[in-house]
C-alpha cells in the first residue's frame, strides 16, 4: 500500500500546484477611501490563460439609478502574479466641485471600484468575469471636494459661467417635504367658498423617485385645526379632501356628517373608493387638531382637542390606496361640488414622504390660534349674553308685575336711567358700569316692546346708537368711548357692530391700533357672511397687511364669496344698496355732478325729460333704480320714467329696461308677454342688449337653446358681454346644439365676457383660473384673485358705505365722511383710500392731530399708488412724502423720483415739473430713469439741459395749466444757464472798467488841456 500512497501524496502536490499556478485572480492592495485626485492604486492579478484585466468605478445616484464607469483595461499573460501600479482616474465630477469646466453631476450616494478578470472575445456580462474583487470608497459632500487647478486657460465664456450666483452662491440641495398649506385662519360660512391649493413634484429627483414610488403604498400625514361653530346641515360638508383632473374625489377626503362623525375616504389604482367612519365625533366651539396618517393600506385618523384625550380610529383597506398629490388640487373647506363646514380652519400640514407620530403631550398649539385667541372672546360674549338674557327676563317680569299693580309704564321716570328713589332692586340688576349703557337700552326695548325683544334687537339699537353718536362728532375722540358700544353690539350678534370695529382698530382712527384684533373681529363678522368684513379679510390676505400672510388662494377664498353676492344682488336689489361710483374728491367735476330730487341738475334732467329727451329720461330713471350720483334708490319710480321712455317716447333703451323689470318684477308686477313685446321692439330698433334678452327668454321659459344660440351669437359678434357669458353657460353644461360639454370653450367666452366688463363672466373667469382646466388651461390663481376682487368691489353694499361718504363731505361732514370712506378703504378700495388720504391732507377745520393726519398720508396714497390704475395726484403727493421723509423714514429721492417719473408718464404735467426741481436740486436722476422718460441721452449732460427738456414737456402738455408755472420755471433755468455761461465775460469786462477807468479819464484831460491852450 505504500506505493499507492506515495502516488497519492504526489498527486496532491500537483494538483496544488496547479490550483496555485493556474488560478485567475484579482486584488485591489490599496483602494482608497474617499475620491483622490491622481491616486496610485495597485492591483494584484494572475491569470490561467490569456484574459483581459478591467477596472470599474460602479456609482449609484440618489434618484435610483446605478452607472457604470469604465476607468481602465489591459491584457494578462498567464503566468506569475504581476502587481500593477495604475493611476486612478476618476471621473471629475467625482472628485471635484463644479466649476464650469468640471460638470455638475446628480447627488451621489455610493461608489465601488470593481477590479475584475474577464475572458477574452465575450461580451461585457456577469458570465465573461473570472474573478474579480471590489472597495468601496465613500464620495464626499460637494463643499469638502478640492477645486480642480485646470492646465489650460479657461475661456472667456467659460470664466464668465464661474462667476455666475450659480457657482459663486451655490447652495447645498434642499427641499422641503412638509408643506404648510394653510399657514393661518380661514373663516368659513358654511357655503361652496374654500381655499384651493396644488402641489408641484418635487426639484430633489431623489425625493421625486421616492414620491413616485410610493404612490400606490403611500407613507404620509396630514393634520389639521378645526373650530365648528354648527354642525353639518348637509348629509356630508367639506373638511380637506382631494380632486382629480376628472373631477372625482380622491385620497384623501375627509369629510364631516351630520353626526358630527368624519368620513374618510380613499381611493385606489382601478378607480375603486372605500370610506371608513370614525368612532369619534368633532365637538362644537374648541379647537381639534384631525391627523391622518396613510401607512400603506392602513389609514388611521386622530383628534386632539385642547384639555381632552386624543381619540383615534383605525381602518385596513383591501385594496391598495392610490395618492397622487402633484394629481388635481387640495380644498380647504367648502368647494364647486360642496358645501364647507361652518366654523374656522387653523394651520394645514402636510408631510408628503414621513409620519411623525405626536403624543397628547406633544400636541403644539399653533401660535396663531394662541395669538387670536378666538376662545376666549366667544367666551366672554356668552358670558355677557347669559347676562343680558337674564336682565331681559327679569325687565319681562318687572314688566308684568307693574302692569298687575296698574303702575303706569308710559311714566316718564321709564325713560330715565335711574328708577324711582323708593325701588327696590333685584340682584340680578347689579350691572358692570362699562355694560350700563346696554342694560338701560335693553331695560327701555322691554318696557316699550314687551317681549318682542331678543338679544338681536338689542345689538342691533346698540350699533344704531354708536353709529348715530359717531355720526354726530366732531373730532376722532369721541371714537374711544364709542368703541365698548360697538364691541358689545357685536357680542350679542351684529355683524357690521363688529366689522366696524375692526376697521377702527385695524386703521387706528380714534383708538390705538390693534392689528389682531382688527383681524379677530374681522374674522368673526366674516363667518357670519359679512359682505364688507369678506372684503376686508380678501384685502388683508391679497396684500400681506398686518403681518397676515400674502395668500392669493386664501384672499380668493373671501373675495370669491362677496363677488357671488354682488351677482345676486343686483338682481335683488334693496334700499340697502347703491351704486358703486369711484368718485375722487379732488375732482372738482365729478362732485358738481352730484345731485338730490331739490337740486338743479336733477330738476333740469326732470324738464328735459317732460319736453321728450329720450336721454334725460333714462338717465333720470337709472339714477333712482340704482341710486346714482346722490339719488336714494326709488324702483316704483324708476319704473315709471321706464315706462314713459318706452311707451311715449319709444326709446329703444327705455323699452329695454321697461321690458327685463316687468319680465323680473322689480317694482311692477310680472308680465311676461308685455316684457316681451317690449324687448322685440328695442331689438327691432337695432338695440343689441335686446337680442341678448330674448335670447335669455328663449332658453328660459321655451326651453329653446338652437333659437337662444342663434341670438347670442348674433349679440356675440356685435360686443355684447352678456351674450358672451351666457354661451360660455351653455357649452359648460353641454346644452349647445349638436355639441359635447366643453369646459375649454367655456372658459373662451368667460375671457371674452370678463373683458367686456360682465361681473358673472369675471366670476367663471377667477373660477376657471383658481383650479385649471387639466391640458388647457393652467392654474393663474394671482389673476384669479384679481378679478374676483374687482367683481366683489362692484357690491352694493360697499357702494351705499361710499355714498354716505361723499353725501357727508357734500355736506361739510368731514369727521363722518372720513370714517366711512375708511371703511371703504379698509376694504381695498382704491378710490376710497385716495379719499381718505386727501381729507388727511386737507384736515379741514383742523380736526385730526397734525401727527395722526400725516401718518394717514403716508399709508392711503402708497395704498393708492399700489393698485391697478393708480391716481397720478397720488403719485406726485407720495412722491413729495418721500422727498420730505416722515418719521423714523428720512429722504428717500430715489423712490420719489420713480413716483414722480410714473405721474409723468400718465400725462400728469406735475410729474415732470417735480422731476425737473429734483435735477434743480442737484440729485442726478439714475439712468434707469431717465430710460424710462426717452432721456437717456442726457444722463451725462449738463443739469442744466436735462433740467431744460424736464420743463419744456411739462410745458408742451395737453393741460393747459401748467403752461406758465413750466414757462417761468424753463425760464429761470435759461437765466441761471445765460448767468453761468457769461459770468466771466462781465468779470473781465468790469476789470477792465476798473483799471482803464483813470486811464481814459487822464486822457481826456490831457487833450481838453491841448484843446483849451489851441484855442
Amino acid at each position: 500500500m505504500a506505493p499507492d500512497a506515495d502516488f497519492k501524496n504526489i498527486w496532491l502536490v500537483c494538483l496544488w500546484m496547479q490550483v496555485v499556478w493556474s488560478l485567475d485572480e484579482v486584488v485591489l492592495l490599496n483602494p482608497p477611501e474617499e475620491p483622490l485626485p491622481d491616486y496610485l492604486l495597485q492591483i494584484l492579478y494572475s491569470c490561467d490563460e490569456p484574459a483581459a484585466v478591467q477596472l470599474d468605478c460602479i456609482v449609484s445616484f440618489e434618484i435610483g439609478t446605478v452607472s457604470t464607469f469604465l476607468l481602465r483595461n489591459w491584457s494578462c499573460v498567464p503566468g506569475e502574479r504581476v502587481i500593477k501600479t495604475t493611476r486612478l482616474n476618476l471621473p471629475d465630477w467625482l472628485v471635484y466641485q463644479a466649476d464650469g469646466v468640471v460638470p455638475d453631476s446628480q447627488w451621489v450616494l455610493s461608489c465601488i471600484l470593481r477590479a475584475s478578470v474577464r475572458s477574452r472575445g465575450l461580451s461585457d456580462s456577469e458570465r465573461s468575469i473570472r474573478a474579480q474583487d471590489v472597495a468601496s470608497v465613500q464620495p464626499k459632500p460637494f463643499f469638502s471636494r478640492p477645486c480642480k487647478r485646470h492646465k489650460l486657460c479657461f475661456a472667456w465664456c467659460k470664466q464668465m459661467l464661474q462667476l455666475t450666483p450659480k457657482f459663486l452662491q451655490r447652495q447645498c440641495p434642499f427641499e422641503q417635504e412638509t408643506v404648510q398649506i394653510l399657514t393661518t385662519i380661514f373663516a368659513s360660512t358654511g357655503e361652496n367658498f374654500g381655499v384651493t391649493k396644488t402641489l408641484e413634484p418635487f426639484r430633489n429627483e431623489f425625493l421625486e423617485y421616492v414620491r413616485l414610488k410610493n404612490n400606490l403604498f403611500p407613507w404620509c400625514m396630514i393634520s389639521f385645526w378645526i373650530f365648528l361653530t354648527s354642525h353639518c346641515k348637509q348629509n356630508l360638508c367639506g373638511l380637506f379632501y382631494h380632486i382629480d383632473s376628472q373631477n372625482n374625489y380622491v385620497t384623501p377626503t375627509v369629510l364631516l356628517k351630520q353626526t358630527g362623525h368624519l368620513h374618510i375616504q380613499m381611493n385606489g389604482e382601478s378607480e375603486e373608493s372605500s370610506a371608513f367612519l370614525s368612532l369619534f365625533t368633532v365637538p362644537l366651539n374648541q379647537w381639534c387638531q384631525i391627523s391622518l396618517m396613510l401607512e400603506g393600506r392602513k389609514v388611521k385618523v386622530s383628534m386632539a382637542c385642547l384639555n381632552r384625550t386624543i381619540q383615534v380610529s383605525e381602518h385596513v383597506f383591501g385594496h391598495a390606496i392610490l395618492f397622487d398629490d402633484t394629481e388635481g388640487y387640495f380644498v380647504v373647506g367648502g368647494g364647486k361640488f360642496i358645501q364647507g363646514a361652518e366654523g374656522y380652519f387653523g394651520p394645514v400640514v402636510y408631510n408628503r414622504n414621513k409620519i411623525s407620530a405626536q403624543k397628547q403631550s406633544e400636541t403644539v398649539i399653533p401660535d396663531v390660534i394662541k395669538s387670536l385667541n378666538l376662545t376666549g372672546w366667544l367666551q366672554s360674549c356668552q358670558e355677557f349674553r347669559e347676562e343680558m338674557v337674564t336682565k331681559i327676563k327679569g325687565f319681562l317680569l318687572k314688566k308684568k308685575q307693574r302692569i298687575e299693580t296698574g303702575f303706569d309704564i308710559s311714566h316718564p321716570w321709564m325713560g330715565k336711567k335711574e328708577l324711582p328713589p323708593n325701588s327696590q332692586c333685584e340682584p340680578w340688576e347689579k350691572t358692570a358700569p362699562h355694560r350700563k349703557k346696554a342694560v338701560d337700552l335693553a331695560m327701555l326695548l322691554v318696557f316699550k316692546y314687551g317681549e318682542k325683544v331678543s338679544l338681536e334687537a338689542v345689538s342691533k339699537a346698540l350699533y344704531s346708537l354708536s353709529v348715530q353718536r359717531l355720526s354726530r362728532a366732531s373730532s376722532i375722540a369721541v371714537v374711544s368711548r364709542m368703541l365698548p358700544l360697538l364691541l358689545q353690539a357685536g357680542c350679542l350678534g351684529d355683524n357690521g357692530a363688529l366689522h366696524m370695529s375692526s376697521v377702527l382698530y385695524s386703521a387706528g382712527l380714534g383708538v390705538q391700533k390693534q392689528p389682531v384684533k382688527a383681524w379677530l373681529l374681522a374674522l368673526l363678522a366674516a363667518q357670519k357672511d359679512d359682505r364688507l368684513a369678506l372684503l376686508h379679510l380678501g384685502y388683508m390676505h391679497h396684500q400681506g397687511r398686518h403681518g397676515l400672510p400674502k395668500d392669493p388662494d386664501l384672499a380668493y377664498a373671501y373675495y370669491s364669496n362677496i363677488a357671488k353676492q354682488t351677482t345676486l344682488d343686483r338682481h335683488n336689489h334693496t334700499l340697502q344698496q347703491s351704486f358703486v361710483e369711484a368718485v375722487y374728491l379732488n375732482n372738482e367735476e365729478a362732485l358738481n355732478l352730484q345731485t338730490r330730487e331739490d337740486h338743479h341738475i336733477f330738476q333740469w334732467l326732470k324738464h328735459q325729460a317732460q319736453r321728450g329727451a329720450a336721454d334725460a329720461e333714462q338717465t333720470i330713471a337709472r339714477m333712482l333704480f340704482w341710486g346714482q350720483q346722490g339719488l336714494s334708490p326709488n324702483i316704483q319710480e324708476a319704473v315709471k320714467h321706464y315706462r314713459r321712455g318706452a311707451v311715449q317716447l319709444e326709446d329703444p333703451v327705455s323699452m329695454y329696461d321697461y321690458g327685463i323689470v316687468l319680465l323680473q318684477g322689480h317694482g311692477v308686477d310680472k308680465d311676461i308677454q308685455k316684457g316681451l313685446t317690449f324687448l322685440k321692439k328695442s331689438m327691432d330698433q337695432g338695440f343689441v342688449p335686446a337680442i341678448t334678452a330674448l335670447a335669455w327668454y328663449y332658453e328660459q321659459y321655451e326651453h329653446d337653446y338652437r333659437k337662444a344660440v342663434q341670438l347670442w351669437e348674433k349679440a356675440d359678434l356685435l360686443g355684447c358681454p352678456d351674450a358672451a357669458l351666457n354661451l360660455g353657460v351653455i357649452h359648460s353644461l353641454g346644452l349647445f346644439p349638436g355639441k359635447p360639454a366643453s369646459q375649454y370653450m367655456a372658459y373662451t367666452y368667460y375671457l371674452k365676457s370678463a373683458n367686456r366688463g360682465q361681473i358673472r363672466g369675471a366670476v367663471h373667469l377667477a373660477e376657471v383660473w383658481a383650479t385649471g382646466i387639466p391640458g388647457n388651461v393652467t392654474r393663474r390663481p394671482s389673476d384669479a384673485v384679481l378679478w374676483v376682487k374687482w367683481a366683489a368691489e362692484q357690491n352694493g353694499y360697499l357702494g351705499r358705505i361710499l355714498r354716505k361718504a361723499l353725501d357727508s363731505y357734500l355736506l361739510s361732514d368731514m369727521f363722518s365722511s372720513l370714517l366711512y370712506y375708511v371703511i371703504a378703504a379698509e376694504s381695498g378700495y382704491a378710490p376710497a383710500q385716495f379719499n381718505v388720504a386727501y381729507l388727511c391732507e386737507q384736515n379741514a377745520g383742523r380736526f385730526l392731530d397734525p401727527a395722526f393726519a400725516k401718518h394717514c398720508m403716508w399709508t392711503y396714497y402708497n395704498f393708492t399708488i399700489q393698485s391697478e390704475n393708480s391716481d397720478t395726484y397720488a403719485l406726485i403727493r407720495m412722491g413729495d412724502l418721500l422727498y420730505e421723509g416722515h418719521g423714523s423714514r428720512g429722504r428717500d429721492l430715489f423712490f420719489a423720483a420713480q413716483m414722480y417719473t410714473q405721474a409723468a408718464l400718465k400725462g400728469n404735467p406735475q410729474g415732470w415739473y417735480s422731476l425737473g426741481l429734483l435735477a434743480e436740486d442737484v440729485y442726478r436722476l439714475p439712468l434707469s430713469i431717465l430710460s424710462k422718460l426717452g432721456l437717456s441721452k442726457l444722463y451725462m449732460a449738463d443739469n442744466s439741459l436735462l433740467q431744460t427738456a424736464l420743463f419744456q414737456r411739462c410745458r408742451d402738455s395737453d393741460i393747459a395749466d401748467s403752461y406758465l408755472p413750466c414757462s417761468l420755471a424753463l425760464f429761470k433755468v435759461f437765466l441761471q444757464s445765460f448767468q453761468k455761461e457769461y459770468s466771466d465775460s462781465f468779470k473781465f469786462l468790469a476789470a477792465v472798467a476798473v483799471v482803464a477807468g483813470p486811464t481814459v479819464l487822464v486822457i481826456i484831460g490831457a487833450l481838453r488841456r491841448r484843446v483849451l491852450s489851441l484855442n
